[in-house]
């Protein structure tokens, strides 16, 4: 396969899919539904990622008429049983594949992740230098997967980890691949490092996040 050019990368706009289908057990609700700032989770990464993308898509399982966006197709995990996030991926990597066959890759992003950086789909794209590799962000030493750019023809791979490895971690199945990571700086505030992939697991941090809100001068309802 030929290496892609940055300017090949650069023409591409991607598919995108926000990744709402997990159980959020730690939350005990929805997360996609959550207000922060008086918007909803959702509409806040959808709001953040549409002006960096082609198109946005949003995997839900159960919530989709709490939670879609009207304009965004919601999709269903393709393989059932809520078999972790590897599943949204393997979603995302079928419908871009099926609704935009042009697009070597579609960028994923999770719902829980209101202040990621609004250049993420730009410069994991300028750092890619192989056709086939996964992009991946990177912060603080800290790896995020669900913040990448998967290429669309490791669907299939990615069925057969799903179904076959018990554990199905995210990490492992990215070392199996070409892959290139994206160090992303923390952000420096009068309170602080702030990393602009603080992401929402507790009650604790959705308080947490509604006051980084004010300090970033994040825009609220």
């Amino acid at each position: 396969m030929p290496a892609a050019t940055k300017t090949d990368a650069r023409q591409t706009q991607w598919p995108a899919v926000v990744l709402a289908g997990g159980l959020s057990r730690r939350m005990g609700r929805p997360k996609s539904g959550l207000l922060l700032g008086g918007k909803t989770m959702l509409s806040r990464i959808v709001e953040r990622l549409q002006p960096q993308v082609a198109s946005v898509a949003i995997n839900l399982n159960g919530a989709a008429e709490r939670a879609a966006i009207e304009g965004h197709p919601v999709i269903g995990d393709t393989v059932p049983g809520f078999l972790g996030p590897l599943a949204g991926v393997l979603t995302a990597m079928r419908h871009a594949a099926a609704t935009t066959p042009a697009a070597t890759h579609v960028l994923v992003v999770p719902t829980d992740t209101p202040f990621f950086p609004q250049d993420l789909a730009q410069r994991l794209t300028d750092a890619m230098t192989e056709r086939e590799q996964i992009a991946v962000a990177l912060s603080d030493d800290a790896l995020h997967p669900l913040f990448a750019l998967w290429p669309v023809t490791l669907a299939d791979d990615l069925e057969h980890w799903l179904t076959t490895d018990p554990k199905r971690r995210v990490r492992a199945f990215i070392e199996r691949h070409p892959n290139v990571t994206v160090d992303f700086p923390m952000k420096d505030t009068a309170n602080g490092s702030f990393d602009p992939f603080f992401n929402i697991n507790t009650p604790d941090d959705l308080l947490q996040a509604e006051e980084w809100l004010g300090i970033l001068g994040e825009n609220s309802a």
